[in-house]
Parts: C-alpha cells; sequence; structure tokens
C-alpha cells in the first residue's frame, strides 16, 4: 500500500493543476526547483513550497504561479517583440505594465486568483526594497507606473503595504500621464492596440521610445548610448583564443526567435532585478539586443547613464559540476583533492567541530510546559497516578534558531586561483557543509568562471557584428552548482573534485556571479540567506576590458554589492585571499595566506550566527530552561 502524500507533496499537486488551467495548457510541463519561479523552453519552474503550506508564504507561491501561468495564456511574444521600446528605462515600464495587464485579464473573474497575485506582488516589492524607500526620486518608475495601471484595469486599489509606494509617486504621475492612464483601460483585452497606448504614456512620462522598437531597431547599441570614455575598439588587434574543445559548446543563431528574447524576460526570479543571469544557453536572447542589467548612476535631469551590458547570452551556461565530466574521472578528481589535502583536512575538521560545538551550544532547549498537545510531560505523570481525574500535560521544544537558514558559498573559479588555493577553497567549502548541515542549516556551493579564455564565441559574434562599440561583456559564463542546497552533502561531495580538473578555471566576471548566487538564494523559502563569496582578486576578463571603458566590471561589480547590501534581505559577507576585498564588501575579512581560510570561514560564520542567536533569544519570551 502507498504512503499517503505528504502536505508539501499535496499542496504541488494541487498547484500545477492550478496552473495549467489558467495558462490554458493541459500539457504544460510544472516542476518545482531551488531556481524559480520562471518559465523557459515551455516548463514553468515554481520554488519549492513551503513546510507548512497552509501558512502566508502559499499564498505568494500560488500568486507567483498564477502570475506565470496568466502569461502564457493571455500575452504574445511576437507583438511584445515588435512593439516593445529599445529604450531600456522605457522597456522595464513598458513590461511591467504589460504584466500588469496579463494578470487584470486573467483574473477579471477569478477572486481567488487576485488575492494571490495581491500577495506575490507585495512579497516581490518587499523583496526588492521598493516598499522601504522614503524618496520619491528613487522610486521605481517601472513599479510604479504598473501599480496605477492594475488599479486603472482592475477597478480596485492597490494590495495593502503598497500605499506608501503609491503616495510618493502618484501625484506627479498622473499629472504628466494622468489621461493616457485612463485611456489604456478600454484597450486591455487588444495586446496590440494596449502596446500604442502604452507608448503614448512612455512619450508623457518624458520616457519617449522613439521610433526604434522591437526588432526594428538599430543593431548597434553603440548608437543609442554613446560613452564619451569609450577605447577605440576597432584599432585593438584579435588576440589568439583558446578553444573550449567543444565542451558544452553551441552554435551561434544570428535568428534567434522572439520566444527566445520572451521566455529571458519571463525567467527571471521574483524580486531579481531586470537584467540576464546567464541562466541557460536556450533562453537567450539575440545578439546586439544592448541588454543593460544595471544602471550605474542617474544625470541630474533624471536620464539613466552609464550602463553594464551584456552584448549576448546565448552561450552562457548554468551547469551542474556532474554534467562537466563522466563519473569515473569525478571520482578520480576527488580521490586526487582527497589525497593532496590530507594533512589540511585534519586542520579544518578541526576548526568545524569547534564551529559545530559553538552552534550547538547557542541551541538551548527551551521548553514550554501545559500544553493540550505535543510531547508528553512524563516529569509530571505522578499527578495523573494520585489523581486519575488530572489531565495529560504536554511539552514543545522551541524552534532552534538555525534550523530555517540556507548559506551560500560563491567560489571564484577563475584562472588566479588554480593550485593550492582552489584546492583549499574546495576542502573547506567541503567540511563546511557538511557541518553545518549537522546543525541543521542548508548549504549550497556554487561557482564561477568563464568557458573561454579572452571572450570565446561571445567575442566571435562581436567581430562577425562589426565590432560595434561599447559592447559590454564580451565572454560565455560559466555558473557552476557543486551542491545545490537541498542535495544532502554525501550526494554531492564527489562534485568538488571538479575543481582539481585540468583547463576548468579561466576568467572571472564577479558582478554576473555574483546576482547568479543572491537571486538563487532570493527564491528560497527560509527566513535567513547568508551568501558568502571566497575570492582572489577584482573581476578580469581581457576581451571585456580591452572593448568597454577602464574598470567596467569593477564598476558593475560595486554596483552590485550596493544594491545587495542596501536592499536586500540577503547577508552578504566576502574574504579575500591575498586581495583587499574590504574596498568592495562592508563585512568582509582579508587573509594574506591561503591555510588561513579555514579559520577565517569558521570564525566568520560563527560570529553571524552567534549574533543572531543572541538577537532571537533577546526577544524570545522567558521559558523554563531545560539542563
Amino acid at each position: 500500500m502507498a504512503a499517503p502524500d505528504t502536505p508539501a507533496e499535496t499542496f504541488k499537486r494541487a498547484l500545477s493543476h492550478a496552473a495549467r488551467a489558467l495558462a490554458e495548457q493541459p500539457e504544460l510541463e510544472v516542476v518545482f526547483g531551488s531556481d524559480g519561479p520562471k518559465l523557459a523552453g515551455g516548463i514553468l519552474t515554481l520554488p519549492h513550497p513551503p513546510r507548512d503550506p497552509s501558512g502566508n508564504e502559499s499564498a505568494s507561491l500560488r500568486g507567483q504561479a498564477d502570475r506565470l501561468a496568466l502569461r502564457l495564456a493571455n500575452h504574445d511574444a511576437g507583438i511584445d517583440a515588435r512593439m516593445r521600446p529599445a529604450d531600456t528605462q522605457a522597456a522595464e515600464v513598458f513590461d511591467a505594465v504589460e504584466q500588469a495587464r496579463v494578470e487584470a485579464v486573467g483574473s477579471e473573474f477569478l477572486a481567488g486568483v487576485r488575492d494571490n497575485l495581491d500577495a506575490a506582488l507585495v512579497t516581490r516589492l518587499e523583496k526588492t526594497g521598493a516598499l522601504r524607500i522614503l524618496e520619491p526620486e528613487r522610486a521605481p518608475v517601472s513599479e510604479a507606473v504598473a501599480l496605477l495601471v492594475r488599479e486603472r484595469l482592475t477597478g480596485r486599489p492597490s494590495p495593502e503595504g503598497t500605499k506608501s509606494l503609491l503616495d510618493l509617486v502618484r501625484a506627479g504621475i498622473e499629472a504628466k500621464a494622468g489621461d493616457q492612464l485612463d485611456a489604456l483601460t478600454a484597450t486591455a483585452g487588444d495586446q496590440a492596440l494596449f502596446a500604442e497606448k502604452m507608448r503614448e504614456v512612455l512619450r508623457a512620462l518624458n520616457l519617449d521610445p522613439g521610433d526604434g522598437q522591437g526588432e526594428d531597431a538599430s543593431d548597434d547599441p553603440g548608437d543609442q548610448e554613446p560613452d564619451p570614455q569609450e577605447p577605440d575598439a576597432d584599432d585593438q588587434p584579435d588576440e589568439d583564443e583558446e578553444e573550449e574543445g567543444g565542451e558544452g559548446s553551441q552554435s551561434m543563431e544570428g535568428d534567434a526567435d522572439d520566444q527566445s528574447s520572451e521566455q529571458e524576460r519571463e525567467s527571471r526570479p521574483e524580486g531579481a532585478p531586470a537584467d540576464p543571469e546567464g541562466d541557460g544557453a536556450e533562453d537567450g536572447p539575440e545578439l546586439n539586443e544592448g541588454q543593460q542589467p544595471n544602471r550605474q548612476q542617474t544625470a541630474d535631469d533624471g536620464r539613466a547613464v552609464d550602463f553594464y551590458r551584456v552584448f549576448t547570452t546565448a552561450y552562457d551556461e548554468v551547469v551542474n559540476a556532474a554534467d562537466l565530466c563522466d563519473p569515473m574521472e569525478l571520482e578520480r578528481l576527488r580521490n586526487l583533492l582527497d589525497q593532496q589535502l590530507t594533512l589540511l583536512a585534519s586542520v579544518v575538521s578541526r576548526l568545524a567541530n569547534k564551529l559545530q560545538r559553538r552552534l550547538l551550544a547557542q541551541q538551548n532547549r527551551a521548553w514550554t510546559f501545559d500544553l493540550e498537545e505535543g510531547m508528553l510531560d512524563t516529569a509530571r505523570l505522578t499527578r495523573i497516578v494520585t489523581d486519575p481525574t488530572a489531565p495529560l500535560s504536554f511539552k514543545a521544544e522551541s524552534e532552534s534558531p538555525f534550523r530555517d537558514t540556507v548559506v551560500t558559498l560563491l567560489l571564484d573559479n577563475s584562472g588566479s586561483m588554480r593550485g593550492r588555493p582552489i584546492m583549499v577553497a574546495a576542502v573547506c567549502a567541503d567540511i563546511l557543509a557538511r557541518t553545518l548541515e549537522r546543525c541543521g542549516v542548508k548549504v549550497e556551493i556554487l561557482g564561477f568562471t568563464t568557458r573561454a579564455w579572452k571572450g570565446g564565441q561571445s567575442r566571435e559574434a562581436w567581430i562577425s557584428a562589426g565590432k560595434p562599440a561599447n559592447p559590454g561583456r564580451l565572454n560565455d559564463l560559466r555558473h557552476i552548482i557543486y551542491k545545490a542546497a537541498d542535495a544532502p552533502w554525501r550526494r554531492a561531495k564527489k562534485n568538488l573534485g571538479l575543481m582539481m580538473r585540468e583547463g576548468l578555471l579561466k576568467e572571472n566576471i564577479d558582478g554576473e556571479a555574483l546576482q547568479w548566487a543572491h537571486n538563487r538564494l532570493l527564491a528560497r523559502t527560509e527566513q535567513r540567506r547568508i551568501l558568502m563569496v571566497i575570492s582572489d582578486g577584482s573581476p578580469v576578463d581581457d576581451s571585456t576590458q580591452s572593448a568597454n571603458a577602464a574598470l567596467y566590471l569593477d564598476k558593475h561589480l560595486r554596483q552590485v554589492i550596493a544594491e545587495i547590501e542596501d536592499r536586500s534581505p540577503v547577508e552578504l559577507l566576502a574574504i579575500g585571499i591575498g586581495h583587499d576585498v574590504t574596498r568592495w564588501y562592508r563585512k568582509a575579512l582579508t587573509i594574506v595566506d591561503v591555510e588561513q581560510l579555514a579559520g577565517a570561514m569558521t570564525e566568520k560564520l560563527a560570529e553571524l550566527f552567534e549574533a543572531d542567536a543572541a538577537a532571537t533569544l533577546a526577544r524570545r519570551p522567558r521559558q523554563k530552561i531545560a539542563a
């Protein structure tokens, strides 16, 4: 007889059926993973449900599923590609308002779906920090306009919690484009007419999309965003490039269809900035699309300037470590790692055991007594014997302050880490993952590098396109998952041996790697999320640096760090090996010798958990503490 489904499995099945019904696609594949929510390749990926599906978090998860399903049913990618503005800021507003239209049309007669969408909206705005903004000039225009359009299309006020954001910008936006926003209501059922009216809204807001839109836009991003500091890229000699030997390579598709670009936009996790993360080469946009993931600064007149761009994501990949080499080779590499680090492993093990003792020492067993259900309180059984009419007494143990925590270790896999540094980083990550797992803390281990030296296929595509100025990032990203947060340590142990593979470690583009790891954490349901970065230097990619302004990758890294530290619930800290990372990160430590890495990692993690445990105990009501 089969065991009954758990509440989580029942919730997943119900959510999958609801998504297929809303999408009007009975065969839609719905999966659950840590990289959701996203819609890519015809597959709807959703985050894992919370432990208690009846809690408040489940409404937000249902809303995430509903908004993507409604997009499948009520959105035409071809129309969107033709009508979407080429200007980045205008495109962000256009996308946000189109999503508001999709949700309003699809939920018109479905009150439960509207409630789910409200919960998902508030959760997303909280994660991005939009609801904590106090100055009108810092408010995200795209979200504000979308909220105003949402009110008009649904006839309902915006969800509770968004009032503070709307109060900052409502008067200014409606003074400029109130009439144009009102005109959108009559065209909600026709995406093409709605897009035409939306372009009038953009012009009223001084976000004039101009004549270049969708596929008709200029192929040369340099024509759109001239940079007075741009180098003369055409005068630079082409450098010989080291090939990947065909490993994981893909053919360049110069005529990528509209759906590729559309799926890339839909695959952004909730709360993530509107930028490409390189999550899968199959969803890459067309070349020369002029993607500009992050805005560096704003001019006095409000225009966005100095963008970080990606020339193409068509050759980027996010790959599991086990998929990069065969099982026998992976086992050989793991044995090699163990042999070379026997002495170091014993040192790290002692430090890890010390960390475990420090963590477990804070997990005091606090009990609540005289409950109607829970664990039977055997200390009070004598009362039952002496007085049979007395009721049974139960007790319950308080929740551990560390159980609802996930830690991501993001390891620099660049060529400068070759040799002992990468071996030390691998064994430290391995043993710390095992230690934290014993304490009930989930650990994810990620690595970042590039697929080629000096540009790879991205650079070749740029050369074939005539070397347009200011191309942005010109290399093929490789983001590696050594251990997923939900995977037990025993299954992922062999994967860390991959770092010993000759030819794996190449160049490092830290900013996008940090965004990728951060967005994976945002998709997690744990209450506390910690991201630890291990690196030995600044971002380095010869191809990108030679074709763009000075310190191009460095500036992007600084901006990504600032966004996470100022606006994200994720706790970020970094350890630099022979490199002063305190110039970038607020919580950071620099070590001179790689042998100090194990001690630095354990000490920093212990400090974080001890500080959190002290705060938790301070907030907890007084209880009897068992010895």
